[in-house]
């Protein structure tokens, strides 16, 4: 399961962003998966669960997950579409492939108790 070693990746990113006080205090870190990013919001979390009881710093910290739709953009109509049943088709009924969301795999925001 590739999402452990991403969890791990996460808490290294943290440990190089925040001081140990800081890190101390953290409450909440927030993620944005897109569809297209080959990660399951499910097993991310279990994941998250079960590194972190490993690392008993972040034994108080939750994980937020943000699934992020598919969208496109069709340069006929100029205009961003969200994808359904992976069917990569503008509203306007033109096929395309320009992805303009849906492959993020972001630490968005990470939250902090006073």
């Amino acid at each position: 399961m590739h999402e452990v070693s991403l969890v791990r990746g996460v808490f290294r990113s943290l440990e190089e962003e925040f001081n140990s006080d800081q890190l101390a205090k953290m409450q909440t870190i927030r993620m944005k998966i897109g569809l297209l990013s080959n990660v399951e919001p499910v097993l991310m979390q279990n994941a998250f669960n079960a590194v972190k009881e490993d690392n008993p710093q972040y034994a108080n910290v939750n994980l937020d997950i943000e699934s992020i739709p598919i969208e496109v953009h069709c340069d006929i109509c100029g205009k961003d579409s969200v994808v359904s049943n992976y069917r990569f088709v503008c509203d306007c009924g033109i096929p395309t492939n320009n992805v303009v969301k849906g492959e993020e795999l972001l630490i968005h925001q990470v939250e902090f108790l006073d």
